[in-house]
């Protein structure tokens, strides 16, 4: 399975109870289809998953497979700080039906670079599912090092990709220069994607593919295929958009603009809120523009 292109980081929708809100959920896998994403990534932390329980992970995984009816590659966001209870959610799953597993750095705990390599091997060699390691510093604290990453990719032939999201451009190019044959690096800042891909990554998982689908996988399509000039002017098209969902955090900004955009209510559980009037207006000005 190769996971190049766009994948999105599917949102949890709420309705005004809080309550998971699935009608909203389908319409949101039916439209980033529709706008061209390449695969898609249920229970990220884009989907609120600190805050879902247990059976609400299951029950929302579950839509996604039922929604998207296997039109597109489906990844399931797996991680924590827990290696066994990694191991123990992943065979707690319906794993039969999905194509790859997404799993986080450890957070809190700040596993030093073996620890992480003994994490990630532990869970690799719990499943047979291709596995994308996912290193997002400014939200774990641990920077997973170029050259752990590239171990693993090494070490286990179903740890298939990375999503890199540490904003760090020197690392990003050691990633790419070191890489393993038909290792797959993708981007995890949305506003990076076409510098990163310029260097040589293959693609995204992306938070603005939930709500600006059309035009990001048009970007991130026509990068692919060469056409930076294109792509360019699709970023710069994009990038102050992009700017805005991330001004107050993630997901509270995505969720504003899939509310105007009709396919959700704008609501966010505890401790997100949903993004200031300040934010709104100027949400409503780029929106009405684009």
């Amino acid at each position: 399975m190769n996971f190049r292109g766009v994948g999105v980081a599917l949102v949890t929708p709420f309705k005004s109870d809080k309550s998971i809100d699935f009608e909203a959920l389908r319409r949101l896998v039916d439209e980033v289809i529709a706008g061209g994403v390449d695969f898609l990534v249920a229970l990220g932390t884009t989907a609120e998953t600190p805050t879902l329980n247990a059976d609400e992970k299951l029950t929302v995984l579950q839509c996604v497979i039922e929604q998207n009816a296997q039109r597109k590659p489906l990844v399931v966001g797996i991680g924590g700080n827990n290696t066994q209870e990694v191991i123990a959610t992943i065979n707690r799953y319906p794993m039969e039906q999905v194509d790859g597993i997404l799993s986080v750095v450890p957070y809190y705990n700040k596993p030093v670079q073996e620890g992480l390599f003994q994490h990630f091997s532990a869970i690799a060699a719990a499943t047979d599912k291709p596995i994308i390691l996912y290193n997002v510093p400014g939200r774990t604290v641990t920077n997973m090092l170029p050259a752990t990453s590239i171990r693993l990719a090494k070490a286990h032939k179903n740890i298939v990709a990375i999503k890199e999201a540490s904003g760090n451009m020197p690392q990003c190019m050691e990633l790419v220069q070191d890489a393993p044959e038909g290792f797959c690096i993708l981007s995890g800042d949305d506003n990076l994607v076409l510098p990163q891909m310029a260097v040589g990554f293959h693609g995204v998982i992306s938070v603005a593919a939930n709500c600006f689908p059309r035009y990001f996988c048009k970007m991130v399509h026509e990068a692919m295929h060469g056409n930076y000039g294109v792509a360019r002017q699709l970023h710069y098209k994009l990038l102050k958009g992009i700017d805005l969902l991330f001004a107050e955090g993630n997901p509270a900004g995505v969720k504003y603009a899939l509310h105007k955009a009709g396919i959700m209510e704008n609501e966010l559980r505890l401790p997100l809120i949903p993004v200031s009037e300040g934010l709104q207006a100027r949400f409503d000005e780029y929106l009405a523009n684009l």
